[in-house]
């Protein structure tokens, strides 16, 4: 993995910009430790940072290439699932290879399908490639959104990073924020309307999105989509199948040049792709290590509720008695190292976040990093087989708007009163909505309950799954350790995209059809353990920390939150006793506490100006 920045301007020479390039490497060398390249020449300038995977000597960007017609240069962010097949059909066109990196494979893909390459790739990416003769950039993101790809597009110019941050240390782009932006960070965050980069005239380019920069400007399409289509699997079959899709996804993410680890934390899916990876390592006579999160002194605050019916430790325990040719590692967070680290989340991040739940993240990412490089984790299971209690809740699941954040009311009532009167929170946040639900392609659905699951589906896809993938990404990142996500293969989502509810719900338990298709990989209390989402602290030393913490804030008339947020409705937050979700079923009081010093962090490390 690595991180991918650039500059396109047709009336300058950007050969006198160095300078500022080397500011947008510079500050994106965290994703790409190991080596810096640069290519600049007229009106074009590409950058990359990178993170040693696949193919360490021969894998260095920006990479050239060229054919009879055309020079071409490339740099990339991601990793091929499927590099040796493309391989072998572009050998079959005459093409050779320096290299055994997927980034060769997808820069002379491009020559030879141009446009039409991302259809053929399976992977997580994020790329540019300049065509020198025809001055033009073409770009390009994976289907589900796992890497990131911000842009500034202004008339002749284009700016492009695989962080906010890239772009703003161009200086090419001021940090400033308008009405619609402090609706995204009241009504939306930490989730974000698809596209929206939050920050004025930074964009974000869509999940499964391609498109080309020239003289007439940007112009971008879809490239793919959930398509629905008749199911014509009975439930064996079906099965059958969700077993090969799952297992061939995590073997073929298990590919590396450098140490692979999981995550465990004794749930089904990370426990699932655990499973599959000791197989694979055990074949090899190799090791797998497994890293699992805890807090300290969790055990004895910890109170079971509906959405945690129990704490994590003990299943872990059994998955490493399970797992026995793996060596299990323990990561301990305390109450003031998650606090401390929701500063350096904003920093991953760019924006505010989950609070503690990206920082927890952020450190056990930091523990990883010390013994692997990249790591398989299993995010997006939930969204994909309807894991989450908003697709198995009646209620829940028929409320008319997004069912992780049904809160608009009460997250207006932060605002001070002058966004009050300039904003409308019930259309800002309904049309998104609904825009989205449109959007689901429903036609083969066969009743009512499938069209609404589709539905269902294409919400988490643009919106929670999205902002999951965001903490991933930039969490690990920030360590340089890449995560892989095997449930995001696109070829797993568009089949459970046509799966009926009455097969996922098989045994009427959530991911049901899953659980049935792994029996085998492991024990049936993990196979049939019942839900539980992230484990977060339920230490009360942690609410009273954030609370301290915002209370010093608002104290300071100076402090920039301020500006926004209503300090008597801050104050009331440190006072009520009221367990109002923010976002999901994680993000509660302590977390809303947290969100708001993330916020105030955020408009002073990067001196945001509201215009």
């Amino acid at each position: 993995m690595c991180s991918i920045a650039g500059k396109i301007d047709y009336h300058s020479d950007l050969k006198k910009e160095e300078s500022d390039f080397l500011k947008m490497q510079n500050v994106l060398t965290r994703r790409g430790p190991d080596d810096k390249g640069m290519f600049i020449e007229n009106h074009v300038s590409l950058l990359h940072t990178r993170l040693a995977v696949i193919d360490i000597e021969n894998g260095k960007q920006p990479m050239i290439a060229e054919d009879e017609k055309q020079r071409y240069i490339i740099v990339y962010n991601g990793e091929l699932y499927n590099t040796d097949e493309i391989r072998e059909q572009l050998k079959a066109f005459g093409l050779n290879f320096n290299s055994h990196s997927d980034t060769e494979v997808v820069l002379k893909s491009y020559i030879i399908w141009k446009e039409k390459c991302v259809e053929k790739l399976n992977g997580i990416f994020a790329f540019a490639i300049w065509e020198k003769k025809a001055e033009r950039l073409f770009v390009a993101r994976d289907r589900i959104g796992v890497k990131p790809f911000f842009y500034y597009n202004r008339k002749n110019m284009f700016v492009f990073a695989s962080e906010i941050k890239g772009i703003m240390a161009s200086g090419f782009v001021q940090p400033e924020i308008d009405i619609g932006s402090v609706a995204e960070l009241i009504l939306l965050g930490p989730g974000r309307t698809p596209g929206c980069g939050v920050f004025k005239d930074i964009e974000e380019l869509p999940p499964a999105t391609c498109g080309y920069f020239d003289r007439n400007g940007l112009k971008i399409k879809k490239y793919w989509h959930l398509e629905s289509k008749e199911h014509t699997d009975n439930l064996k079959t079906t099965i059958e199948k969700v077993r090969f899709l799952v297992t061939d996804s995590i073997e073929r993410q298990l590919v590396s040049d450098v140490p692979v680890c999981t995550f465990l934390s004794g749930g089904l899916d990370s426990s699932l792709i655990s499973s599959v990876a000791n197989k694979y390592f055990t074949k090899k006579g190799e090791k797998l290590h497994t890293f699992s999160l805890d807090y300290k002194n969790n055990d004895l605050y910890f109170r079971k509720s509906k959405f945690q019916p129990n704490s994590d430790s003990s299943f872990i325990g059994i998955m490493g008695e399970y797992l026995q040719n793996s060596e299990q590692h323990f990561v301990n967070l305390d109450t003031e190292e998650i606090a401390d680290a929701l500063f350096d989340a904003v920093d991953a991040r760019d924006l505010p976040g989950m609070a503690d739940i990206d920082s927890s993240l952020l450190l056990l990412c930091k523990e990883i990093r010390k013994q692997g490089i990249v790591a398989l984790s299993g995010e997006c299971a939930d969204e994909i087989f309807g894991g989450y209690p908003w697709y198995r809740d009646k209620d829940i699941r028929e409320k008319d708007g997004f069912p992780w954040a049904q809160s608009t009311a009460y997250r207006y009532s932060f605002l001070k009163e002058e966004f009050r009167n300039r904003i409308d929170p019930q259309e800002y946040v309904y049309s998104r909505y609904r825009k989205t639900v449109d959007s689901a392609d429903t036609s083969e659905a066969k009743s009512a309950i499938d069209k609404r699951m589709k539905e269902m589906m294409k919400l988490n896809f643009d919106w929670f799954m999205q902002t999951l993938l965001d903490r991933k990404d930039r969490m690990s990142m920030y360590w340089g350790l890449e995560v892989r996500v095997p449930f995001c293969d696109y070829r797993i989502a568009e089949y459970l995209y046509n799966v009926p509810w009455e097969y996922k719900d098989y045994n009427n338990y959530e991911k049901g059809l899953l659980r049935k298709a792994m029996e085998g990989y492991l024990p049936d209390e993990i196979l049939w353990r019942k839900k539980s989402p992230y484990p977060k602290t339920h230490n009360p030393a942690y609410l009273a920390k954030v609370s301290q913490i915002l209370k010093e804030i608002i104290e300071k008339p100076s402090s920039p939150i301020l500006q926004i947020i209503s300090k008597t409705r801050l104050e009331k937050l440190l006072t009520e006793n009221v367990a109002q979700p923010w976002y999901g079923q994680l993000m509660t009081t302590p977390q809303t506490i947290a969100y708001f010093i993330q916020l105030d962090y955020w408009l002073r490390k990067y001196n945001v100006r509201i215009v």
